[in-house]
Order: structure tokens, then sequence, then C-alpha cells
């Protein structure tokens, strides 16, 4: 059997009986003749000459460059050749021929970029100033503004802001930490709505503690009284305390307090464009002029004529429309006419608050106009006017909630109560009840109407309740219960005669229609409309008289 040589790493063994120096034969069988010197070389080229190893070749020298050449790929390891598919062809094809990029691509390239880095730039700065003013401003984490928790509320579902405005900011002024504005807003979240009034910052109230007035004085100066500390703390502890002793003055639960200095109107209106638009409504036909401010229109009368035309006051507007530049717009919410000449302040703070609320209002209609929220300058002038004037115990996942309730809540829907106005009036001129000096029933009675979503409390229908049994106190223990259920009941007494053995309902006039109902539900009887068996006053809608047995 024929021997077959394997072959190892590549290489093919030698065949046997071949030597160095020895002749092979080639595939034509054709041979050199003779002996072969082992030390010469032989050339199979055109030229047969034999010549000794390490002999030169006749006009050749070899150089440095060949033999770099012959090594220049001894170190390459041969990779294998990668299949591509045809799509990679395609691309490395079109990638090969692809033109380069022209100047004019390469600037606006460029320009992107500048312009990607210029916006990030900005939104870091923004996003820097939020933060450090929200940390001032709002309470809690900052990093919670991006949830949506909704406001706390009271039974009705509402959510009540106090409002202080100080004087802190502004040197010299006197009783700059006294609030001389005080205002609650109310808010309906869920149906869209808000009310809002002023409380009058000469209102005489007993405080309870002892302050630089006494025990007892205007509530102008209970928020400086409750502490004088410097703290954020001690700001917290100054609000929480005024949200309880207003509310328990007008029968609110208020969840939230704020605490705005001199200067925010100002910078607020600057940074939401520069100017507002109020209008103006007073009794007199020329409107309202307030002299107290000429003083900013120059020293001499030529001057604040020159600077204040046409009549050189510095607050002098009429009836209707007009436009306010943020220095206008402080001054107006500052003005009462207590300097003559004036005209169109008759009430003094009445006039002036009601000023502050339509200025509260059309301040917020601009803010939450699409040009200004879109407007990077003016967000970044409203963020810096809050966090510098402004001081709250609102919480940071609570921003959202209320951003979007103030943005969803149409201007017609937001309305002002009034305790001055109408045939009787809820306040005298100098800013106490009616009814009498630290009086508030009357008060607490008409914001609990207002706010209220019960329609019981909305028609507040006076009733008279009257015990038709000889139970003693059976007419009180069912007036007692028609109250807390909001119902209005004005008088209990008893009945002229004790033989009733079921509970009758009386209507005097007509409306009402939700408080007849549910007395008619509640007492399983009829309402009826003849006159009751008792004479009653005039403004009664409702007599109820008690029998033994409940219907």
């Amino acid at each position: 059997m024929k021997k077959h040589h394997s072959s190892v790493d590549g290489f093919i063994p030698r065949r046997s009986g071949n030597r160095l120096g020895e002749l092979h034969t080639s595939d034509n069988n054709e041979a050199f003749v003779g002996a072969v010197d082992n030390k010469q070389l032989h050339n199979t080229g055109d030229n047969k000459e034999m010549r000794s190893l390490g002999q030169a070749q006749a006009g050749y020298a070899l150089g440095r460059s060949d033999i770099d050449e012959s090594l220049k790929g001894i170190d390459d390891i041969d990779e294998p050749v990668q299949k591509l598919s045809r799509r990679q062809r395609r691309r490395l094809e079109k990638k090969s021929v692809e033109k380069p990029k022209s100047l004019a691509r390469r600037i606006i390239k460029w320009f992107f970029v500048l312009l990607l880095l210029a916006g990030l730039s900005a939104g870091g700065y923004m996003a820097y100033k939020f933060v450090n003013a929200g940390n001032n401003v709002f309470q809690g984490n900052i990093l919670d503004i991006f949830k949506n928790q909704p406001l706390r509320q009271d039974s009705n579902g509402r959510s009540n802001f106090l409002i202080l405005g100080t004087s802190e900011d502004d040197p010299g002024h006197q009783g700059a930490n006294l609030t001389d504005s005080i205002l609650v807003l109310s808010v309906d979240q869920n149906n869209k709505n808000a009310y809002m009034f002023s409380v009058p910052r000469d209102m005489e109230v007993q405080y309870g503690m002892a302050c630089v007035s006494g025990y007892a004085g205007k509530i102008n100066d209970y928020f400086s009284c409750t502490n004088d500390g410097t703290t954020s703390q001690d700001e917290q502890d100054r609000l929480a305390k005024s949200q309880k002793f207003i509310g328990d003055i007008f029968g609110l639960d208020i969840q939230y307090g704020i605490h705005v200095n001199y200067t925010v109107m100002r910078d607020v209106v600057n940074a939401i464009g520069g100017s507002i638009s109020v209008t103006i409504e007073s009794r007199n036909p020329n409107g309202q002029m307030d002299s107290n401010f000429d003083w900013k229109c120059g020293a001499t009368y030529s001057k604040r004529l020159k600077n204040c035309p046409p009549n050189g006051h510095f607050i002098d507007y009429p009836n209707g429309p007009v436009t306010l530049d943020a220095e206008h717009a402080l001054y107006l919410a500052q003005a009462r006419g207590d300097s003559a000449p004036t005209y169109g302040f008759e009430q003094s703070n009445f006039d002036r608050e009601k000023n502050q609320q339509k200025i509260l209002i059309a301040i917020r209609n601009k803010a939450m106009s699409v040009g200004t929220l879109t407007n990077l300058a003016a967000v970044s002038n409203l963020v810096d006017a809050l966090g510098s004037n402004l001081r709250t115990n609102i919480k940071t996942d609570e921003i959202r909630t209320l951003m979007q309730v103030a943005s969803e809540i149409k201007t017609a829907d937001i309305h002002t109560l009034s305790f001055i106005d109408g045939d009787s009036p809820l306040m005298s001129g100098d800013g106490n009840p009616s009814a009498g000096q630290y009086k508030f029933t009357d008060l607490q009675a008409f914001v609990s109407k207002s706010l209220s979503s019960n329609p019981l409390v909305q028609e507040a229908a006076p009733i008279v309740v009257l015990n038709g049994t000889d139970q003693v106190g059976l007419g009180q223990t069912e007036a007692d219960k028609l109250t807390t259920q909001g119902f209005n009941v004005i008088l209990v007494s008893n009945a002229p005669e004790t033989t009733y053995t079921k509970t009758e309902v009386y209507q005097i006039g007509t409306g009402d229609s939700a408080t007849a109902a549910k007395l008619a539900s509640l007492y399983n009887t009829t309402v009826l409309t003849t006159a009751p068996p008792i004479a009653v006053s005039g403004d009664v809608r409702f007599v109820v008289i008690v029998g033994a047995v409940s219907n």
C-alpha cells in the first residue's frame, strides 16, 4: 500500500531523495543537466547566469526599500473576509461617492446646535431661579412640583386662602408690620368658581392675648402680635394663627395663608407686561381722585401739572376702563381719600378694598393670558417677584393644581362680597359690625350663605320653630337639628296651643323651593300655604310647629 505523508501546519513534506541544491523535476519534465555546485545559485529567467551565494547580480543592487517591501506584511494575519449583505454594500457604495458637506450646511448645523445649547442654558437658569424662589415661597420639597395634589377643602368643598399685605419693605412707612390689606379668597376647584371679600383693617376685635394696643384693638395688629420672630418657622406660625383667628370671626375654615409685602404688586405687574386694565366704578360722576400721592408728580405745582396731566394728581381716573402701569396700580391699591382734596372715596377703606379686589382680578387675567405664560422674560420676572415678596404655607405638590384651577375659572365666575352694600349693610362706616362691637353672627351667616354649596344655606329662608307639645325643650331640640342641616332658624318659642299631635309646616309667600321640599321630606308632610295659627314678622318664610309625634 502506498504510504501517504501528512501535512503539518499547512506545509507539504519534502519528497524523498531531494536535498538542498538538488535539481527538481518540473511539470514538463525539463531539467538542467550536470552537477550543481552547492554554493551556487541559478536563475530560471532569461539570464541563465550562474553565480555564487552572496555574489551580487550584475546591473542590480539590492536596497533598503527592497528589504522593507519584502518584510512589510510578514506579521499580518489574514482575517476572514466578512460577507456583506446587499444593503450594507449599497450603503458603503453610497458613502464612498458621498460629496463633502457644503459650508452653508455646516453653518446651519452649528447654528441649531448653538440654539439648542442656548435653550438648555436658559431652561437651566429658569429651573435654578424657580427652585430658589420656590424654596422661599412654598413648603415642602421643590421636586414635588411635578405632583398634582388636590387642594385641601372645607366641609363645603371649598379651598380658602387668607391674603395679608404689609409694608415691611417700605423704608420709613409707619406701622409697616400692620396688615393694612386683609383679603379672603374662597375657591371651588370642582365647580370652578371663586369668591373674595376684604376684611376692614379697622375692625375692632379681641386678641385673646396682650398686644401693643392691649387685649383688644384693630384686627390689622393681630398678625404681628402673634410673635416677633424672624425665622421661616415664625412666619409659618404667624400665618397659621391668623388663619384660625380670622376664620373664626367669619365662620370659615381657612386652609391656606399668604403674606405679601409692599413691593409685590408693583413687581408682579411689571413682570406680566408692565400694565393691567381695571374698571373704575365710583358713586362720583368724575371718578376717583386722591391727592395723597401727588408728591410723586413733583415738588411744585407746575411740575405736578407737567408730570401728571391734566390736573397734577398721581391718582386721578374717570369712571370706566383704565390702564394702569405698575406704579399706579400700587398706589391705587393704597388710595382711600384720607387727604383733601379728594373725591370718589367716600367709603374710605371700603373703596380701597374694592379697588384691591379689581387689581387682583386684573393681575390674574393678565398672568393667565397666553402671551404672558409663553414669554420667558415675563415668567422669569414673575418668579423673581414672587420669590422675593411672598410667603405662604401652600405646599409644592399643590402648585400645579392651584395654577390649573386659576386658569380654568372664568372671570365671570369670580365674585366679590360686600358688607356695606344694600339696604341693610352688615358693617358701619368705621369697619365694625352693624350689630355691634364684637358681634359677628350676621357676618358669619352672610359668608356661609354666599359660599355654601347647600341650597338650604343659599336660600337662608328664615324659619320659626314652635313647640306644640307640653314637653319642655322639644322646640329647641328640633331647632338645633334643623340648624345642623343648614336651615336658618331665627326664633324658637312655644305654640299658643299644645294639642298638636303631628308636626305642621307653613310657608309664607313663594319661592325658597329647596327649603320647602326639604321640610316636607323631613317631616313627611305637605307644606301648607294657609296662614299659620300665630302671627309672625314679615321676613319669616316658614313656621314649623312641632307635634307630639314626628311625622
